[in-house]
C-alpha cells in the first residue's frame, strides 16, 4: 500500500542484514513481492523497510567522532562516484568530496554532528547521506554507530586511527586527552587533507564468470584497493593498476568491440566494469553530457575520466613515430 501511495520505484531494506543482503530496488508490484519476500526470509526478525527510491542522488559519507563530554569532530568526508542505487561497498569512493559546494559540505557536516550528538554515541560513527544534485535537500540513508568499512578507509586516508581512539573514549577519556600516535597531535584536531584518496572495489567475477555483474543495493565486492595521489586522475590510475585484473590503464579487453547500443546499456546499468565502458565512450567521441544522462555520475568525475582518455590518446599518437623509427 505504501509503494502504491508514493509510487515506484521503492527501496527494500531488510532489518539486521549486512551488505544490503536481501534488499533491492523494486520497479513494480511483481518485483516488490519477490524482493520483499526474500528480504523477509533473510531478516533475523523477518522485517523489511520500504522507502522512497532516490536513485541518482549523490551519496556522501561522514566519519564522526564524539566523546563523553560532547566534544565532536568530523574525521573525514567521502563522496561516492556512483550515485544512489549502488551499495557504497560496490562504489568507487573519493576522499575528501570533490563536487560539493562549501554550502553543501557544511550543511551535511552540521547534520552529521547533530546526529551523533542526538543519538548520544561515544566513539566513532559513520553517517551516510543522499544529496539532491539539483537542490539543497537531503536524506539520511543510514547511521552506523560502529567501525565500518568506510571507517577503515577514513582511518588510512587521514592517518586518524578511529578504532584505537574510539576504544580510548570507551574507557572514559576525552578527545583532548588522547594523542594521535600517527600524527603526534591531539585527537581533538580534525585531519586536513591536501591530497586525494580513492577506493575502488574488487569483485570476484573472474572466479565466478556466470554471476550477475549488475550492481545494486546488495554488496557484491569482496575486497578493495586504495590509492593516494595529489590529483584525482593520479589516484584513479594507481587504483586501477592495484586492482590486479590484468589492466594497467582504462582500456579493458573487449570494450572496443561493443556496439553503440551495448555500450549505452552497460553505462546505464551499474556494473563492475562501468568505469572502463565510460572511458571507451569517450574514446568514441561521446560528450560528457551524454554519459552523464546515462550514468547519472557527476560531470566533474566524467570530465576527469575524459582527460585521462585524451592524454592516453595523445601518448599513443606520439609513440607511433618513435615505434616506427625504432623498428626500422
Amino acid at each position: 500500500a505504501f509503494a502504491e501511495k508514493i509510487g515506484y520505484p521503492v527501496i527494500v531494506r531488510p532489518a539486521y542484514t549486512l551488505g544490503g543482503s536481501g534488499g533491492g530496488i523494486a520497479n513494480n508490484k511483481a518485483e516488490l513481492k519477490e524482493i520483499a519476500g526474500n528480504g523477509l526470509r533473510l531478516s533475523m526478525i523477518h522485517q523489511v523497510l520500504i522507502e522512497k527510491c532516490i536513485a541518482g542522488w549523490k551519496e556522501i559519507e561522514y566519519e564522526v567522532m564524539r566523546d563523553g563530554a560532547d566534544n565532536a569532530i568530523v574525521v573525514c568526508n567521502m563522496e561516492n562516484i556512483d550515485p544512489m542505487g549502488v551499495h557504497t561497498g560496490d562504489s568507487i569512493v573519493v576522499a575528501p568530496s570533490q563536487t560539493l559546494s562549501d554550502f553543501e559540505y557544511q550543511l551535511l557536516r552540521t547534520a552529521s554532528l547533530k546526529i551523533i550528538r542526538a543519538l548520544g554515541i561515544q566513539g566513532g560513527c559513520n553517517v551516510q547521506l543522499a544529496l539532491n544534485p539539483h537542490g539543497a535537500d537531503y536524506y539520511v540513508i543510514e547511521v552506523n554507530p560502529r567501525v565500518s568499512r568506510s571507517s577503515a578507509l577514513a582511518s588510512k586516508a587521514t592517518g586518524y586511527p578511529i578504532a584505537r581512539i574510539a576504544a580510548k573514549i570507551a574507557i572514559g577519556l576525552r578527545l583532548d586527552e588522547i594523542r594521535n600516535p600517527i600524527t603526534q597531535t591531539s585527537a581533538a584536531f580534525e585531519p586536513a587533507l591536501d591530497y586525494c584518496v580513492l577506493k575502488i572495489p574488487r569483485f570476484p567475477f573472474d572466479k565466478f564468470p556466470t554471476a550477475d555483474r549488475k550492481l545494486g543495493t546488495q554488496m557484491k565486492a569482496t575486497g578493495e584497493v586504495m590509492a593516494i595521489d595529489r590529483t584525482f586522475e593520479g589516484a584513479l590510475m594507481k587504483a586501477v593498476r592495484g586492482l590486479e585484473i590484468g589492466v594497467s590503464d582504462l582500456r579493458y579487453p573487449g570494450a572496443s568491440k561493443l556496439s553503440t547500443m551495448e555500450l549505452e546499456t552497460r553505462i546505464e546499468t551499474p556494473n563492475d566494469l562501468r568505469l572502463f565502458y565510460i572511458a571507451e565512450a569517450f574514446r568514441r567521441g561521446w560528450l560528457v553530457e551524454e554519459v552523464h544522462a546515462l550514468s547519472k555520475i557527476d560531470p566533474w568525475f566524467l570530465h576527469k575520466i575524459r582527460q585521462v582518455v585524451e592524454l592516453e590518446q595523445e601518448l599513443i599518437r606520439q609513440s607511433k613515430p618513435l615505434r616506427e623509427a625504432f623498428l626500422g
